[in-house]
Parts: structure tokens; sequence; C-alpha cells
């Protein structure tokens, strides 16, 4: 006699492997977005406690609407020189995105990673944050550096690794380092951005200093322990720091649903946590800055950490490195829900009668020329494959407070 399977107990298991909507050659879906309509997710005060908005790590704090408009409650009202500056920035950076992965592709660097699609995430951050706050980046927040004036021609020397690299030749090109500007050294593995960020934080608040951090991981970090980790001495000893998770839908070649998205958006993690979430469009600016200044405001009252989700698209491939039509639809860009974060803010402009197309047009041309101008004085410095190079003897400074004898006698030995 056979007994039937228990119906709790099915003969065999079956392991779930997530997968993507859409792969090369496949129709565009992006059902599997969690959207809310411009301006109806309501804004709390910031000294709320997080039990009560647990919903805003699930619902997306938006601003702009489909017709340009700036709505509901986390309209920031910036001032029109404010969304200017924020719009040239922005530019700014995809036209110096776009020289350096050419220069790349000419042999005259290595290797480039653009940041296009998601500058609103960098330089609205930018505007919201004080310049002496720290920020821990990625390699997609160039934005920041150039929000804050950092010289393109610094950011361009260390890309092409010529003599008068800032960092000496010794980070991988777009792995920037400028402490003067509030940007802490960019590292490869970026979760642990998230834990630097949160130990300088508790520091400056163990000082009664009124500086907060600010560190941004892709959603592939997410899995990693040092994310974890961060979350946890952040909400122990409420550090004041700003905890960003760049959801650009793609990790390399891994979708966002590798991480853990496709059950629970990536903010929600914060609830187990103790800390408060929000979920904000990243390609909408005035949602971004929002975001962020409730987040900043939070930090600076002495009420802790606050994680964001920047829900974003990657509109490139990964680095110059990957070719992302072999993973997902050539046309996934331009059919992404949210946009362009340029365009969008430009249109806004334009909607409140502080813009217009030509004068789009102008600043577009003006900032191409300037980069190009830029580039030339860089490129005559020096690149990968030509001119002069950093001395051999840097790579023995900078390294020991002290330098021990055996460094020494090597470099004795070099001659240098």
């Amino acid at each position: 006699m056979t007994s039937s399977p228990h119906p709790l107990r099915p003969n065999a298991l079956s392991l779930r492997i997530p997968e993507p909507k859409a792969r090369p050659g496949e129709k565009l879906d992006f059902g599997n977005l969690r959207l809310s309509a411009a301006g109806e997710v309501a804004r709390p005060p910031v000294d709320i406690d997080h039990t009560e908005i647990r919903d805003l790590a699930y619902r997306l704090i938006r601003v702009l609407d489909d017709d340009d408009r700036a709505l509901g409650p986390w309209a920031p009202g910036l001032s029109v020189e404010a969304l200017k500056r924020g719009l040239r920035s922005m530019m700014l950076t995809r036209a110096f995105d776009e020289r350096m992965y050419r220069a790349q592709r000419q042999g005259k660097t290595s290797f480039y990673m653009k940041c296009r699609g998601e500058e609103a995430v960098a330089v609205a951050q930018a505007e919201a944050l004080s310049p002496d706050d720290m920020c821990f980046p990625t390699y997609r927040q160039q934005g920041l550096l150039i929000a804050r004036g950092y010289p393109l021609l610094e950011m361009m020397n260390q890309v092409l690794s010529n003599e008068q690299d800032p960092l000496k030749g010794r980070q991988l090109p777009v792995l920037y380092s400028a402490r003067e500007f509030g940007f802490f050294s960019i590292s490869g593995n970026l979760g642990t951005q998230f834990s630097q960020a949160v130990g300088w934080a508790m520091a400056s608040a163990f000082k009664n200093d009124r500086r907060v951090a600010s560190a941004w991981i892709g959603d592939g970090s997410t899995a990693e322990g040092d994310f974890h980790h961060a979350l946890t001495f952040a909400s122990v000893y409420r550090a004041p720091a700003i905890l960003n998770v760049v959801n650009n839908q793609w990790a390399i070649s891994s979708f966002h649903g590798i991480a853990g998205d496709n059950d629970s958006p990536f903010a929600s993690r914060a609830t187990g946590y103790g800390l408060p979430a929000l979920r904000v469009d990243g390609n909408d600016f005035l949602a971004v800055y929002a975001a962020t200044r409730w987040a900043v405001d939070r930090a600076r009252a002495n009420l802790g950490a606050t994680l964001i989700e920047h829900v974003t698209y990657r509109a490139e491939g990964h680095s110059t490195s990957d070719d992302p039509s072999q993973y997902r639809p050539v046309e996934e860009a331009a059919g992404w829900p949210l946009g362009d974060p340029v365009a969008r803010l430009s249109r806004h402009l334009i909607a409140i009668g502080e813009w217009s197309d030509d004068a789009h047009a102008a600043l577009e041309k003006e900032l191409v020329e300037l980069v190009r101008a830029t580039a030339r004085q860089s490129e005559a410095i020096g690149t990968l494959a030509t001119g002069s190079k950093p001395s051999v003897r840097e790579m023995f400074e900078d390294v020991f407070k002290e330098m021990p004898w055996h460094i020494r006698e090597q470099r004795q030995e070099l001659g240098i």
C-alpha cells in the first residue's frame, strides 16, 4: 500500500532563481516597479518615530508630475537660481562623462564608468548637504565633485593617470579622493563606504561636531555584510548619517532581484534596525533634494540615520568593460518609466517660465566646449598612452609616516 503525499509536504522541493522581467530580444516589462503618483506621499515631521512611517519604505516620493509641475508636500520650494545651478551641474557631469568615455575608447585611459541617468542622485544631494559634510561615494557620484566646484582638470588628470594626477597613480581611474571637498576616497568594494561613513558620523557626534556623513552604495551591495554592519551601528549609536541605496536596477549583469528586491524594497530593510526609510524617485531632482533635506535635518537634530533608496536606472554599461546588450533589452534605458533627470528638470524650468529650449542648447554647447578645452589641457600633460607619468619614486611616498628601513633600501636600490 502506498501513501499519498502530505498536502503540505510536496514530493520535491524547488529552488527559486530570480529572473528579470525581460532579457535581450524580449518585450520591455517594468511591472515590478512600485510607483506612487507625484505629490501623493505625505511628508512627516523629522522627529516622528520610525514605526509610524514604515509605509514610506514601500511608496515612492515624487514631486514632478507628467506635466513637469512640482506637486505635494515634498516640493522643496527651491529658488530658480538653485534649480539652474543643479541643472548646470548635471549637464556638466554628463558632458564630462561623454568626454572621458571617448578618451577610454581612444586608449588615453584604461577604464571609465559613466553615471548617465543617475546625475540627480549626486547633484541634488550636493545641494542639500553642507559643503563640509563628508561624502562616501561610489564611482557614479562624480556629480558631487562637480557640484562642489572641484576642478575638472584635476579629475581628468586622475582619469588619464598623468604626471599631475592628484592621487599620483595609486588609484584606478574614476576612484577619486578629495578630502578638502568632503569627498572620501572611493572604494571599488562599495559596501565598505557604508561602514566607514557610519564610523565617521559616530566620531562627528562623539566630538560634538555639526557635520553629518552621507554614503552611497548600489543595490547589489545591500547583499553584503557591510550593509548590515553599518545599519546596526547606525541604529545603536544614532549616528548622524544618510545611507543611500542607489537602486539603478543592475549590479553589473545581475538584476536587482538577485539582491532581494523582488519581494520587498531595499528601503524596507531599515525597519528591522529601527531606522526610518524613504524611497524616492532618483530621477526627480526635486524629490531627491527634498528627501535628503529631511534626512539631513533629522541627523542634525540628533535623531540619527536615515536610509534612502533612490529608484533610478543605469542608462549605460556598468563600465567600459561591460556590454549591457548581452543581458538586457537594448531599448530598456529609453523605456525607463521615470525618464531622464536632466530633461525633467529642464522641462520643469521651462514650465515655470524660467528656461527655454534655446537656453538649454546654448548651455549644453558652452559646457561641452568647457570640457573639450579642459581635456586638451589635461592631455597635453599626458595620458595613459603618451606624455609624462607620475614618478616611480611616488610609490614610496605617503604610505608610512616614517619609512621603514627595508622600504628605504628598496628605494635606494632603484636609485631614486
